[in-house]
């Protein structure tokens, strides 16, 4: 014990001190909400996920489109193949606009709730059509260019 009646140990901290242990383990504060969430962060957030998504299928879509290209008409599926791949490109860049438009309105105005809901739904409905398109693109199987089918 020192002269003011406190012990202290050996890190200097004293007696009834939180441990730096405990610190260390505090939840971080991604997980910790402080108060009501922001909906248009959260809206913000999913849209961007959803964007990078589209944009991932968009360059996966672009490729199958160039290899069914440079396999030329003797490709027994060059036509449905063309105009599935075209069909999901373009469904694919609409989704891409509406994503944007959903990210410009704000959420916290109950005036837009009608209008974002059509718009979300409208999404929605056009991502699982470019889902089914690209199964059927899948199911006509693009091959890469040089590799004979029997």
């Amino acid at each position: 014990m020192d002269s003011s009646g406190e012990t202290h140990e050996l890190n200097g901290r004293a007696e009834g001190a939180e441990p730096a242990v405990v610190e260390r383990y505090r939840p971080s504060q991604w997980f910790q909400r402080n108060g009501p969430m922001n909906i248009n962060h959260y809206a913000n957030k999913k849209s961007a996920a959803e964007s990078m998504l589209d944009i991932a299928l968009l360059m996966a879509n672009a490729s199958q489109l160039k290899a069914v290209i440079e396999q030329g008409p003797s490709f027994s599926f060059y036509m449905p193949l063309i105009v599935l791949i075209s069909l999901s490109l373009t469904m694919q860049v609409i989704v891409g606009v509406l994503l944007i438009f959903l990210v410009k309105y704000d959420l916290n105005n109950p005036a837009k709730h009608g209008k974002l809901d059509f718009l979300n739904n409208l999404a929605t409905g056009l991502v699982f059509i470019i889902v089914v398109v690209n199964i059927f693109i899948t199911a006509f199987g693009v091959q890469k260019p040089g590799a004979k089918s029997d």
